[in-house]
């Protein structure tokens, strides 16, 4: 991960030249899509499915004239087996507090539904889930990095899970095009301890994005493009989701 100070991005007033955006992006870009980890095992070992993934977040603060205080409200649904079946259902509601114009702290509630390919058979999982968030604007683009932390109760694991994910993304104005922007992120999770007959400390995965943002107005904002997903299974061919 890294950080560019807007001064640095090639104009003395902090904005970026349009090529230098535009190499910048695309080595993003491939950066975050080449370096996901591999499996280390063989080709064979690699299981791998094509799915469709769609969300939607909405924040809003809880005063009417404004305040430090915010809500958080995502839904998902992620259709996979070659995108025949729903595969995983998530809501997750929070509320927040900004602390200045960049950053922001976060804790809430998720209930996640989950089947195959990521289960053998359908589970069902609750999460605690506190959250950090910065935002700094980078030329004409913007940079937010997030940090979440998760306690996870599953119903067939008798031990909670801890596990810590962090997410980096970029966005940046398309020029000639009004209202497009390009985007990047990337976000590795890490599992914090072992659990029995359940995940085991250290990596879990990596998913990595590249697509187009479209701003409808200036509260709402739409993105598409691609994820891949890698999952490390230890005991278990790894996966990696398209």
């Amino acid at each position: 991960s890294m950080f560019i100070h807007p001064a640095k991005l090639g104009r003395p007033d902090g904005s970026a030249g349009p090529k230098f955006c535009i190499r910048w992006f695309i080595g993003v870009c491939c950066a975050l899509l080449l370096g996901a980890p591999v499996s280390e095992g063989t080709a064979e070992e690699l299981l791998e499915d094509s799915q469709v993934w769609a969300s939607v977040l909405a924040t809003k603060p809880l005063q009417a004239n404004g305040g430090p205080w915010r809500l958080w409200l995502e839904g998902l649904a992620r259709f996979g087996n070659d995108m025949s079946t729903l595969s995983q259902g998530m809501i997750r509601p929070g509320i927040g507090y900004a602390i200045n114009e960049h950053a922001s702290v976060w804790m809430g509630y998720a209930h996640i539904f989950t089947d195959t390919p990521f289960s053998r058979t359908s589970i069902d999982e609750e999460r605690i889930w506190q959250q950090f968030i910065w935002t700094q604007r980078v030329g004409a683009g913007s940079f937010t990095t997030r940090g979440r932390l998760e306690e996870r109760f599953v119903d067939n694991l008798s031990q909670t899970g801890w596990r810590y994910r962090h997410f980096f993304k970029i966005a940046y104005p398309i020029a000639g095009l009004p209202g497009f922007s390009a985007v990047a992120f990337d976000e590795v999770f890490f599992n914090l301890k072992d659990i029995d007959r359940g995940p085991q400390s250290g990596f879990d995965q990596n998913r990595a994005f590249a697509g187009l943002g479209y701003a409808l107005n200036s509260e709402i904002k739409t993105e598409i493009g691609y994820v891949n997903q890698f999952i490390d299974r230890p005991t278990n061919p790894n996966r990696m989701t398209h």
